[in-house]
Protein backbone atom coordinates (compact mmCIF):
# COMPACT_ATOMS: atom_id res chain seq x y z
CA UNK A 1 0.00 0.00 0.00
CA UNK A 2 1.48 3.55 -0.66
CA UNK A 3 1.63 6.38 1.44
CA UNK A 4 -0.40 8.26 -1.23
CA UNK A 5 -3.30 6.13 -0.46
CA UNK A 6 -2.57 5.71 3.41
CA UNK A 7 -3.12 9.42 3.58
CA UNK A 8 -6.22 9.74 1.57
CA UNK A 9 -8.14 6.74 3.25
CA UNK A 10 -7.49 4.47 6.71
CA UNK A 11 -8.52 1.37 4.60
CA UNK A 12 -5.24 -0.64 3.94
CA UNK A 13 -6.75 -2.43 0.83
CA UNK A 14 -8.30 -0.58 -2.50
CA UNK A 15 -11.97 0.81 -2.61
CA UNK A 16 -12.67 -2.35 -5.06
CA UNK A 17 -11.82 -5.01 -2.36
CA UNK A 18 -13.76 -3.17 0.47
CA UNK A 19 -16.75 -2.85 -1.56
CA UNK A 20 -16.39 -6.65 -2.74
CA UNK A 21 -16.43 -7.33 0.81
CA UNK A 22 -18.33 -5.29 2.55
CA UNK A 23 -20.10 -2.16 1.24
CA UNK A 24 -21.95 -3.73 -1.10
CA UNK A 25 -22.40 -7.34 -0.42
CA UNK A 26 -25.66 -8.68 0.84
CA UNK A 27 -27.01 -11.38 2.36
CA UNK A 28 -27.70 -13.22 -0.66
CA UNK A 29 -31.09 -14.93 -1.75
CA UNK A 30 -31.73 -14.83 -5.35
CA UNK A 31 -29.17 -16.62 -7.53
CA UNK A 32 -27.62 -16.61 -11.24
CA UNK A 33 -26.93 -20.39 -12.64
CA UNK A 34 -22.97 -20.13 -12.53
CA UNK A 35 -21.14 -23.45 -10.70
CA UNK A 36 -19.91 -23.28 -7.53
CA UNK A 37 -16.81 -25.64 -7.93
CA UNK A 38 -15.22 -27.24 -4.97
CA UNK A 39 -11.80 -25.51 -5.87
CA UNK A 40 -13.58 -21.94 -5.26
CA UNK A 41 -14.47 -23.10 -2.20
CA UNK A 42 -11.47 -24.50 -1.23
CA UNK A 43 -9.89 -21.02 -2.15
CA UNK A 44 -12.97 -19.22 -0.04
CA UNK A 45 -11.31 -21.85 3.12
CA UNK A 46 -7.55 -21.17 2.86
CA UNK A 47 -8.48 -17.45 2.98
CA UNK A 48 -10.39 -18.22 6.30
CA UNK A 49 -8.23 -20.76 8.08
CA UNK A 50 -5.75 -17.88 8.53
CA UNK A 51 -8.46 -16.07 11.09
CA UNK A 52 -7.19 -16.21 14.85
CA UNK A 53 -8.99 -19.18 16.74
CA UNK A 54 -7.81 -19.82 20.44
CA UNK A 55 -4.76 -22.22 20.88
CA UNK A 56 -5.08 -22.21 16.24
CA UNK A 57 -8.05 -24.74 17.77
CA UNK A 58 -9.83 -24.52 14.17
CA UNK A 59 -13.26 -26.30 15.02
CA UNK A 60 -14.73 -25.01 12.83
CA UNK A 61 -16.30 -28.05 9.88
CA UNK A 62 -18.07 -27.52 6.73
CA UNK A 63 -20.76 -29.91 5.01
CA UNK A 64 -21.27 -28.90 1.45
CA UNK A 65 -24.76 -29.75 0.61
CA UNK A 66 -25.05 -29.87 -3.39
CA UNK A 67 -26.59 -32.83 -5.22
CA UNK A 68 -30.43 -32.71 -5.00
CA UNK A 69 -30.47 -35.52 -3.26
CA UNK A 70 -28.86 -33.83 0.17
CA UNK A 71 -30.38 -30.83 -0.79
CA UNK A 72 -33.83 -32.48 -0.11
CA UNK A 73 -32.02 -34.19 3.37
CA UNK A 74 -31.28 -30.97 4.42
CA UNK A 75 -34.56 -28.82 3.59
CA UNK A 76 -36.50 -31.19 5.69
CA UNK A 77 -34.65 -29.81 8.53
CA UNK A 78 -35.28 -26.42 7.95
CA UNK A 79 -37.88 -23.64 8.92
CA UNK A 80 -40.40 -23.06 6.49
CA UNK A 81 -38.91 -19.74 5.59
CA UNK A 82 -35.80 -21.25 4.97
CA UNK A 83 -36.59 -24.13 3.06
CA UNK A 84 -36.92 -22.14 -0.39
CA UNK A 85 -34.01 -20.40 0.16
CA UNK A 86 -31.72 -23.98 0.37
CA UNK A 87 -33.47 -25.14 -2.91
CA UNK A 88 -32.91 -22.10 -4.62
CA UNK A 89 -28.90 -22.10 -3.83
CA UNK A 90 -26.08 -23.90 -5.90
CA UNK A 91 -24.69 -24.79 -3.05
CA UNK A 92 -25.00 -24.80 1.32
CA UNK A 93 -22.56 -25.39 3.58
CA UNK A 94 -23.72 -26.15 6.83
CA UNK A 95 -21.25 -25.08 9.41
CA UNK A 96 -20.82 -27.10 12.70
CA UNK A 97 -18.77 -27.00 15.35
CA UNK A 98 -16.26 -30.07 15.96
CA UNK A 99 -15.96 -31.08 19.97
CA UNK A 100 -12.92 -33.41 19.03
CA UNK A 101 -10.69 -30.50 17.55
CA UNK A 102 -8.42 -31.76 20.30
CA UNK A 103 -7.26 -34.67 18.43
CA UNK A 104 -5.57 -31.85 16.22
CA UNK A 105 -3.83 -30.09 18.79
CA UNK A 106 -0.26 -32.00 18.84
CA UNK A 107 0.10 -30.75 14.59
CA UNK A 108 -2.41 -27.41 15.14
CA UNK A 109 -0.49 -26.25 19.00
CA UNK A 110 3.28 -27.65 19.11
CA UNK A 111 4.24 -24.99 21.05
CA UNK A 112 1.74 -26.61 23.94
CA UNK A 113 3.23 -29.92 24.30
CA UNK A 114 0.28 -32.39 25.84
CA UNK A 115 -2.34 -30.02 25.11
CA UNK A 116 -4.21 -32.83 23.18
CA UNK A 117 -4.44 -35.11 26.61
CA UNK A 118 -5.12 -32.52 28.83
CA UNK A 119 -8.59 -31.69 26.77
CA UNK A 120 -8.87 -35.25 26.12
CA UNK A 121 -11.65 -35.67 29.42
CA UNK A 122 -12.84 -32.40 29.49
CA UNK A 123 -15.70 -32.90 27.30
CA UNK A 124 -17.67 -29.70 28.85
CA UNK A 125 -14.85 -27.32 27.91
CA UNK A 126 -13.99 -28.42 24.93
CA UNK A 127 -17.94 -27.86 23.69
CA UNK A 128 -17.35 -24.56 24.73
CA UNK A 129 -14.84 -23.83 22.87
CA UNK A 130 -16.01 -25.68 19.97
CA UNK A 131 -18.79 -23.32 19.56
CA UNK A 132 -16.95 -19.74 20.47
CA UNK A 133 -14.07 -20.29 18.10
CA UNK A 134 -16.35 -21.82 15.15
CA UNK A 135 -18.54 -19.22 15.27
CA UNK A 136 -15.88 -16.85 15.11
CA UNK A 137 -14.50 -18.63 11.81
CA UNK A 138 -17.57 -18.76 10.60
CA UNK A 139 -17.42 -15.06 10.33
CA UNK A 140 -14.24 -15.45 8.73
CA UNK A 141 -15.76 -17.73 5.73
CA UNK A 142 -18.41 -14.99 4.99
CA UNK A 143 -15.87 -12.82 4.62
CA UNK A 144 -13.86 -14.99 2.60
CA UNK A 145 -16.25 -16.08 0.26
CA UNK A 146 -17.22 -12.60 -1.16
CA UNK A 147 -13.25 -12.35 -1.16
CA UNK A 148 -13.14 -15.21 -3.89
CA UNK A 149 -16.24 -13.60 -5.96
CA UNK A 150 -19.18 -15.35 -4.43
CA UNK A 151 -22.03 -14.49 -2.32
CA UNK A 152 -23.72 -15.98 1.19
CA UNK A 153 -26.80 -16.20 2.38
CA UNK A 154 -26.38 -17.13 6.09
CA UNK A 155 -29.34 -18.42 8.07
CA UNK A 156 -29.67 -20.31 11.67
CA UNK A 157 -34.05 -20.86 11.28
CA UNK A 158 -33.08 -24.63 11.76
CA UNK A 159 -33.33 -28.02 13.43
CA UNK A 160 -30.02 -28.07 15.03
CA UNK A 161 -31.03 -31.50 16.84
CA UNK A 162 -32.15 -33.01 13.23
CA UNK A 163 -29.54 -31.92 10.88
CA UNK A 164 -27.03 -33.87 13.76
CA UNK A 165 -29.05 -36.64 13.72
CA UNK A 166 -29.29 -36.92 9.71
CA UNK A 167 -25.71 -35.88 9.27
CA UNK A 168 -23.19 -36.16 11.74
CA UNK A 169 -24.44 -39.24 13.68
CA UNK A 170 -20.55 -40.23 13.40
CA UNK A 171 -18.36 -37.44 13.54
CA UNK A 172 -19.97 -35.65 16.20
CA UNK A 173 -20.52 -32.05 14.69
CA UNK A 174 -22.38 -29.69 16.08
CA UNK A 175 -23.95 -27.57 13.64
CA UNK A 176 -24.02 -23.56 13.62
CA UNK A 177 -25.85 -22.33 10.77
CA UNK A 178 -26.38 -23.05 6.87
CA UNK A 179 -24.60 -20.53 4.63
CA UNK A 180 -26.12 -20.71 0.95
CA UNK A 181 -23.16 -19.83 -1.40
CA UNK A 182 -23.24 -18.90 -5.23
CA UNK A 183 -23.27 -15.94 -7.61
CA UNK A 184 -25.62 -13.13 -7.10
CA UNK A 185 -28.13 -12.54 -9.46
CA UNK A 186 -27.89 -8.44 -9.34
CA UNK A 187 -28.01 -7.11 -6.04
CA UNK A 188 -28.98 -10.58 -4.82
CA UNK A 189 -32.01 -9.28 -2.58
CA UNK A 190 -35.19 -7.78 -3.52
CA UNK A 191 -35.00 -5.56 -0.50
CA UNK A 192 -33.16 -2.49 0.19
CA UNK A 193 -30.06 -2.67 2.86
CA UNK A 194 -31.43 -1.87 6.41
CA UNK A 195 -29.45 0.66 8.31
CA UNK A 196 -26.51 0.20 10.38
CA UNK A 197 -25.06 1.89 13.80
CA UNK A 198 -22.32 4.04 13.66
CA UNK A 199 -19.24 4.08 15.21
CA UNK A 200 -20.27 6.89 17.96
CA UNK A 201 -23.31 4.81 19.13
CA UNK A 202 -21.78 1.29 19.27
CA UNK A 203 -17.94 2.02 20.56
CA UNK A 204 -17.19 3.97 24.38
CA UNK A 205 -13.46 5.02 24.14
CA UNK A 206 -11.42 5.63 27.27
Amino acid sequence: MTDTLLESTPLAIDEAAADRIFRTARTTSQWSDAEVSDARLEAAWDLAKLGPTAMNTLPLRWLVVRSPEAKQRLVAHMADGNKPKVEAAPVSLVLAADPAFHEHLDELFPVYPGIREQLAPAAEQRGDMARFNALIQAGYVIVALRAVGLAAGPMNGMDTAGIDAEFFGESGWQSLMVVNVGEAEGEGSPYPRNPRLSFEQVAEVL
